[in-house]
């Protein structure tokens, strides 16, 4: 176990971040993590059912990616639209943030807004005139790891198939590698977490206790947490499912209906931590030092965890949002 920030790194060759989609969703690599045995096998992503028990529920997370990377008129400043207050109040990132000071004004397709609050963390609160229509006017925010601007294909690929309710910043890159036809033949459930800018931001303290995890709003379904608790095996895909049901886990319930089944969580999973709702873990290959690749750390251990990237490194895997995956057991 460590407690420090530079124990949870690697080094990735810059050749191997997938900053494009497989033409083919399923068609990914997927690595397989054996916790009890220690070990570590190379398979596809296209036999990760033959993993699945009958009792087992996937769940997974059907956020939608909404285009919240907007540029004025003038295209002097960019913002990225983190959460809307209201039909016109947007709390917003702004860039450079030197523009965009107390009673400013901006135009986003001829739409007038005005910097109203100046948060402590720098955030911006803009009042619009009027709504302003993202789906119009907006960009998808792709990482910066993938070294381009969105493209027509994104609106299709950086959305899983199962998407449905809107209010991602990005998008929970686990559940890209699913099809339909896929989850027709496997037991599922959604939750719903709107992925934050939080995802994006390094852990900049070197001990990991004082880092301040980001806020994401979840909701979860009372059908959906009783499927939950009455599964044999939950398997979350990807890191927000599982902090949305470690959230909500008891000892003595996966899923504690006494309390309220949305709101927001900061939950920060790093070793050491005992899980008590998820059972296998799903997910894609996180940045070095991330609080991402901690939760996996939490999971798999950490010595165990950094073996299986070192192998992934060595065997060519694709990294990161559109890359390949990485199933735990």
């Amino acid at each position: 176990m460590s407690l420090f920030t530079k124990d949870y790194d690697y080094e990735l060759p810059p050749e191997l971040i997938a900053s494009r989609p497989l033409a083919d969703r399923a068609a990914s690599r997927m690595l397989v993590i054996h916790r009890e045995s220690g070990t570590i096998e190379h398979r596809m992503f296209a036999d990760f059912e033959s993993f699945l028990r009958p009792e087992d529920l996937l769940v997974l997370n059907n956020t939608r990616v909404i285009p919240a990377r907007v540029f004025s008129d003038d295209g002097r400043t960019e913002l990225l639209c983190l959460d809307q207050l209201s039909p016109t109040l947007w709390r917003c990132l702004a860039k450079p943030g030197k523009r965009m000071k107390l009673g400013r004004i901006t135009t986003v397709g001829g739409i007038t807004g005005t910097v109203v609050e100046v948060l402590e963390n720098g955030d911006r609160i803009i009042e619009w005139e009027s709504l302003v229509d993202l789906h119009t006017h907006g960009h998808l925010a792709l990482p910066h790891y993938m070294g381009r601007d969105d493209e027509d294909m994104d609106k299709e690929r950086y959305q899983t198939v199962f998407s449905k309710e809107e209010g991602a910043i990005a998008a929970p890159t686990a559940g890209l590698h699913f099809t339909p036809e896929m989850l027709a033949r496997i037991r599922h459930d959604f939750i719903t977490l709107h992925v934050g800018v939080g995802t994006f931001r390094p852990v900049s303290v070197d001990h990991i206790g004082e880092h301040v995890m980001h806020s994401e709003k979840y909701t979860v379904s009372p059908a959906a947490a009783g499927e939950i608790n009455g599964a044999g095996r939950v398997i979350a895909v990807g890191t927000t499912v599982t902090r949305v049901l470690e959230s909500l886990a008891t000892e003595n319930a996966r899923i504690d209906t006494a309390r309220p089944l949305s709101g927001a969580t900061d939950i920060f999973l790093h070793p050491p931590y005992r899980f008590k709702a998820v059972d296998a873990l799903l997910t894609n290959f996180h940045l070095p030092q991330s609080t991402l690749i901690m939760l996996v750390s939490a999971f798999a251990g950490r010595d165990l965890t950094l073996e299986a990237y070192r192998q992934a490194v060595a065997e060519k895997y694709r990294f990161y949002s559109y890359g390949d995956c990485m199933l735990i057991l």
